[in-house]
């Protein structure tokens, strides 16, 4: 009987699946703190504000991730993977407390979880560029 080299469907499929899909991890449900690139209905700095619970709409700076694109799910866009000089335009927050990563982590629901991301601010300010947090689709099933 002769083995094939070939990765079956099933086991690619596998080694494509997100991070913590079989068993989420503490990590996940952390709340992050730092640069949160917005996109969509998050970059809108009254309801930002509403959904944080500030009293003053927020502050936030023009930037973009390379290498994702969005299509939407439903009426609500949606991040994933593209190719890489694919370009998302957005805008930056800084969560400083628990509390606000907390509330944006609901408002995205489970279909979006909180991923690490390279931030490129476009508004010409120092520093042009820092690790952060996007939101990105993982889909509506059971996570």
């Amino acid at each position: 009987m002769k083995l094939s080299s070939k990765i079956s469907p099933f086991n690619q499929k596998l080694q494509q699946a997100l991070e913590g899909y079989w068993f989420e991890s503490e990590e996940r449900l952390a709340p992050r703190l730092g640069s949160y690139f917005c996109y969509g209905t998050l970059m809108d700095p009254a309801l930002l504000s509403e959904i944080l619970g500030l009293p003053e709409k927020p502050k936030l700076r023009s930037a973009k991730l390379v290498g994702y694109l969005l299509k939407l799910w439903g009426q609500y866009p949606a991040l994933i993977n593209g190719p890489p000089g694919a370009v998302v335009e957005g805008m930056v927050y800084e969560v400083e407390d628990e509390k606000h990563a907390k509330r944006l982590a609901k408002y995205e629901t489970q279909a979006y979880w909180p991923t690490p991301c390279l931030i490129r601010f476009t508004d010409g300010e120092e520093p042009e560029e820092v690790t952060g947090t996007t939101f990105k689709y993982v889909g509506s099933g059971p996570h």
